[in-house]
């Protein structure tokens, strides 16, 4: 009785838990294989974003994905809770830069965590 009432608990736990195959894809960043993994996106849809990428630059919106072809206005609104754009970081920028540029602090960026209380 008891195990079976912990298998439960720990089934809705991990159901419960974020995971990550439901993180949005960043349009900017994403291979075509993480590309590839969002349904409605095929290996030549993939291939279309990734070509577009590198010919116009980043998206600046996912609705900038209706310039690609084969993505009309429903496919689109139909990715846009998979699909996120973010900016993309210039080459050369250290990973401290990075992570300012995402809204966190350099030493939340290399695992450090500052306290600004005095310790007592």
């Amino acid at each position: 009785m008891i195990r079976t009432v912990l298998a439960t608990a720990c089934a809705l736990a991990c159901l419960a838990a974020p995971s990550a195959a439901l993180a949005a894809v960043n349009l900017n960043t994403a291979s075509p294989d993480e590309l590839v993994a969002v349904p409605g996106i095929g290996p030549s849809k993939a291939a279309a974003i990734v070509e577009h990428r590198k010919t116009h630059g980043p998206f600046k919106s996912v609705d900038d994905l209706k310039q690609v072809k084969g993505f009309r206005d429903k496919l689109v609104e139909r990715l846009r809770p998979e699909l996120t754009v973010a900016a993309v970081p210039a080459k050369g920028t250290g990973k401290a830069e990075v992570a300012e540029v995402k809204g966190k602090g350099t030493a939340q960026a290399a695992g450090r965590i500052q306290d600004e209380r005095p310790r007592k």
